[in-house]
């Protein structure tokens, strides 16, 4: 059991209110029959709760418009073809491409397994050919107002999903100077980890704040603020961590002066030393007044950070470099709201070279991509699932579907472990719909409550554990299918019964036999790229101290690229060594390349948290 999101209400109280209008609707018009076309419209409001609304507001339209497509052509599918047989087949490709769109965008949770639970349904739903324009307009309608609700927050935290990620990274940086106190500058795994993990959080942030726009002065004050905080929390990656990276010798300043600079930096004078743990609460107590909608805390930045804000600000607008001092004076922005007005300089921009939106998805998708041998898993053992629950006589073959496509993640490791927590899920889920009868019986109108409440039941309890979500959506599956045709219960608990173990079953077979030794190339390709980068960030690191606009984001960029090549290293590392069936991996050269990138990032940070010398 993990500790719940920290968003999770946010897609959960979307998705309920999302379904709970058409299904009241539906109720009053007497056509509870189309509940499974609105529901695929009102699910698409699970989705981009973490992406800032300017980016919701184009993501969410993408996801509509996929749901509809898929829903369209299952539609087509059981208007035209008569062979199970062959609808199985179509539903399996269908979850495929699912399964890698989703991965090569990255859209994050719930991922595939929605689109893949609506399309599969409908391809066995009985249809006609000239019903399909209302069913899909129905659809595209409901999914107009799931984009509502979840824009909906806008009206009053524009900016809360940015003042989140910000709060994640300045809460990983106070749990890795509390690790390393803790050990008394020590080096064990646990410091090593919390490295990684701050690199993490702090990356991720970097590329959310990247995705709000800020054309307007309060925004751009606003999002300066956050930046400079953001700012805060990596300069701690430069001042932790020097035991766990093999930098003893080459640190020999006691562990409290490596945070002299955020002496300086918090207002206690130039030389001031802060212990960690004080450094850890105020950073902790940021990211409180962050989550709490408080105006945002004023930070200072050391020289050479204010300069990498303010060349980024300077070099779009073609505006002349400022001096050190003025730049550090008009970097220092808070929001109106503290009673402080300053000059808000341009957002930050992403380091250049790298591809984004469009142009990363397709060299994700790009001929030779690990996720290809995904979705060969997904097609193949999709396909074999529903054949297989033909041949036992279940008259659901689409849950045998989606119970194969819903355990492939990213290796086999992963994929046994949620087999396990589907099928131990589902039949708790059985014990549960079987319990919840008798108020099943009560009436239309008590089950939609029932499953609205099974909804957000498994919002709630997915981030702690799949198997716990699990149980929720079990109940609300079977609840969707109740609306549609009325089948006996006992039936439809064997049919569901029978499905899981089938499906879990034949496609965990084939997460084994169709290998992705793709995953041992993806970990090349990473090495190579933190080479890259950490041959650029120790040629800067060579030079002169940063003097200047340019060469504090020169410095800027290379942290930002070294710290994701970093990011993508250790995810491709992660995903290989749960792999069977898979040749060595270089642990040694991995190791190597993680300890010197490390290395090159903590200097990157160092140098550009080295406090002003006084006047």
């Amino acid at each position: 059991m993990r500790r719940p999101v920290d968003i999770w209400h946010k897609p959960a109280v979307s998705a309920l209110v999302a379904l709970a209008v058409p299904d009241l609707a539906l109720y009053g018009l007497g056509r509870l029959d189309l509940i499974l076309y609105t529901s695929a419209g009102a699910m698409c409001a699970l989705y981009a709760h973490g992406l800032p609304y300017a980016a919701r507001a184009r993501t969410l339209p993408w996801v509509v418009v996929g749901m509809v497509a898929s829903l369209g052509v299952a539609l087509s599918a059981a208007s035209l073809i008569a062979s199970t047989a062959l609808l199985v087949v179509c539903a399996s490709l269908v979850a495929a491409v699912h399964k890698v769109v989703c991965d090569a965008t990255r859209i994050g949770p719930p991922g595939n397994v929605i689109l893949t639970f609506i399309a599969a349904s409908a391809f066995f739903v009985p249809q006609r050919l000239g019903q399909v324009p209302l069913h899909l307009a129905l659809a595209l309608g409901t999914g107009a107002l799931a984009w509502l609700v979840c824009m909906a927050p806008a009206l009053v935290r524009p900016r809360g999903p940015e003042r989140i990620v910000v709060a994640r990274a300045l809460e990983a940086a106070a749990g890795l100077l509390r690790t390393e106190a803790g050990t008394g500058g020590g080096a064990p795994v646990g410091v090593a980890h919390a490295h990684h993990a701050t690199a993490a959080a702090v990356n991720a942030a970097w590329h959310t704040l990247f995705l709000a726009p800020a054309r307007t002065p309060a925004a751009s004050a606003a999002r300066a603020g956050l930046e400079r905080l953001l700012v805060r929390a990596e300069s701690v990656l430069g001042a932790t961590g020097h035991a766990a990276l093999g930098e003893v010798a080459a640190e020999p300043a006691p562990y409290e002066a490596r945070l002299t600079g955020a002496g300086a930096e918090a207002g206690l004078g130039a030389g001031a030393e802060v212990e960690p743990g004080a450094e850890a609460d105020r950073l902790v107590g940021w990211a409180r007044e962050l989550r709490s909608g408080r105006p945002l805390p004023v930070v200072t930045l050391s020289t050479a950070q204010a300069d990498e804000l303010a060349g980024v600000a300077a070099e779009p607008a073609g505006i002349a470099a400022k001096p050190a001092g003025i730049a550090a004076e008009t970097a220092s922005v808070t929001e109106k709201s503290a009673g402080v007005v300053a000059e808000a300089p341009a957002p930050r921009r992403r380091a250049p070279g790298r591809p984004h939106g469009l142009r990363a998805v397709l060299t994700r998708l790009a001929p030779g991509s690990p996720l290809l041998p995904i979705g060969a898993r997904v097609a193949v053992g999709c396909v074999l699932a529903g054949w297989a629950s033909m041949g036992v006589g279940v008259g659901h073959p689409y849950w045998a579907v989606v119970s194969a496509a819903s355990i492939y993640q990213a290796n086999t490791t992963l994929s046994w472990q949620r087999a396990l927590q589907r099928t131990l899920g589902n039949l708790l889920g059985l014990l549960l719909y079987t319990a919840l009868l008798p108020l099943v019986h009560l009436g239309p109108l008590a089950m939609i409550a029932l499953a609205l409440a099974c909804q957000f039941g498994a919002e709630a309890g997915i981030t702690r554990n799949y198997w716990l979500g699990s149980v929720c959506v079990t109940p609300m599956a079977l609840l969707l299918t109740e609306f549609g045709s009325q089948v006996p219960a006992t039936t439809l608990i064997a049919d569901r019964w029978l499905d899981t173990v089938v499906g879990v079953a034949v496609g965990l077979a084939c997460c084994v036999l169709v290998t992705n030794r793709r995953a041992a190339d993806r970990i090349e390709a990473a090495l190579g790229r933190v080479a890259a980068a950490e041959a650029v960030a120790t040629r800067l690191l060579a030079e002169a101290p940063a003097a200047g606009i340019d060469e504090a984001r020169e410095i800027g960029w290379a942290r930002d690229r070294l710290a994701g090549c970093l990011v993508e290293l250790r995810e491709a590392v992660e995903v290989a060594a749960g792999e069977w069936w898979q040749r060595d991996l270089p642990e040694e050269r991995i190791a190597h390349a993680e300890q010197r990138g490390h290395q090159a990032l903590a200097g990157l940070v160092r140098r550009l948290s080295t406090p002003a010398l006084a006047a």
